[in-house]
């Protein structure tokens, strides 16, 4: 298996295709970190469903404050402007289109842009969906970071979902550790893949059709 983006550079990646002005929301997971890398020239308005408008990344030296955290329960900051709201005003810019983006994690996404990211059916495991539901339904676009296959190689890009839908034709593109995919109606369109890879090794780790766009640009990971 060759060695693919880390979580860091996914999320460096996510934050440079950003555009300037929008207003988005940060699932938990890789899409946390990518507060870390939003260029300093760019205008871009993070949205935590627990209630906060306009944060920042935190200090991780800083000792916690529990009346400072996002929804993965991570220390942030507050930016000049910023806002603290109740869950019925935060819930209510989530559902009423008023986010322009959010980022989520993913378990598996499908050819037709179908996410499921809060239940495996594991032994042990907690189903959460969160504001997942809410957010996928709200804002006017969705992106997916995640790893490109499961710990054991198997396809986490698939032609249809086997775990609980959060939501039906939902994603616009996603972000693995090995490319970067567009949800299209005419299919999965990949604008970019990691250097040492071809097109054949990452169809091989995908379980559904991909295409292959005339512009695909090198993924560096060092």
């Amino acid at each position: 298996m060759v060695e693919g983006l880390t979580r860091q550079q996914i999320a460096q990646r996510v934050a440079e295709d950003i555009p300037d002005g929008f207003y988005v929301n940060l699932g938990i997971g890789i899409p946390t970190l990518i507060s870390r890398y939003l260029p300093k020239d760019k205008d871009v308005i993070l949205h935590s469903e627990n209630g906060i408008v306009g944060m920042g990344p935190g200090d991780p030296d800083a000792p916690l404050d529990l009346d400072l955290i996002n929804a993965s329960k991570e220390p942030v900051s507050l930016l000049q402007g910023s806002s603290i709201t109740d869950h019925v005003v935060s819930f209510a810019m989530m559902r009423g289109g008023h986010l322009d983006l959010t980022v989520l994690g993913a378990f598996q996404v499908s050819e037709e842009g179908d996410l499921a990211n809060w239940d495996t059916g594991a032994a042990g495991t907690i189903p959460a969906v969160g504001g997942a539901m809410d957010l996928v339904a709200g804002a006017k676009q969705l992106f997916v970071t995640m790893d490109h296959v499961t710990r054991d190689g198997q396809p986490k890009i698939v032609s249809q979902c086997s775990y609980p839908l959060t939501g039906k034709a939902v994603v616009d593109r996603i972000y693995t550790d090995l490319a970067i995919i567009d949800v299209c109606p005419e299919g999965l369109l990949v604008t970019a893949m990691i250097e040492g890879i071809d097109f054949s090794y990452l169809q091989s780790l995908t379980g559904c059709p991909l295409r292959l766009s005339p512009h695909c640009t090198v993924l560096r990971t060092s």
